[in-house]
């Protein structure tokens, strides 16, 4: 498999848990997970993949360690690299905002040269609008974990399995 690094910012824990969750089904070490606020171009080149993680606040906003994270990714050369996107939200409360982060980091890197893998039918999601979602698929993996929480490891799963298929 190719050399996997898991980037998430979390603010009250639940993006990071996810994180772990993904580094587990992925065989990833504790080592290749790491805090996006911590992050410089050293690190992110270690990696052919990176799984980015973020939630969404306030008004459609990225967790706030992503507003540099995304600076230190764009100042890297990301050409060959495959990129996975997974977003925590809450689809009931926020349900015109749901995942916006996961959307705003992609349209941050989208022309950066790497490849966009591992997106999501919206189908079996419950929400009004999401800047992550376009012609009826997630541009990665929405999570719910405050209404749905009883969908997050199935969820987790075959989206893991999905990426192994894309890397191997």
């Amino acid at each position: 498999m190719k050399r996997t690094g898991i980037f998430y910012g979390s603010t009250t824990g639940t993006t990071e848990a996810v994180a772990r969750l993904i580094a587990e089904k992925m065989g990833v070490e504790k080592a290749d997970i790491h805090d996006v606020s911590r992050i410089n171009a050293e690190t992110v080149g270690k990696y052919e993949v990176l799984i980015l993680g973020t939630s969404t606040w306030g008004d459609g906003e990225l967790q706030d360690d992503w507003y540099d994270g995304v600076e230190v990714l764009k100042g890297t050369d990301l050409t060959g690299k495959y990129i996975a996107l997974f977003g925590c939200g809450d689809s009931e409360s926020y349900s015109d905002t749901f995942c916006d982060g996961m959307g705003l980091i992609f349209e941050s890197l989208k022309d950066s040269g790497a490849e966009f893998i591992g997106s999501v039918s919206s189908d079996e999601y419950t929400f009004s609008a999401s800047a992550a979602e376009a012609d009826g698929r997630f541009v990665g993996l929405a999570i719910d974990d405050v209404n749905e929480s009883h969908l997050t490891a199935g969820r987790i799963s075959r989206w893991t399995e999905m990426l192994k298929a894309a890397i191997s």
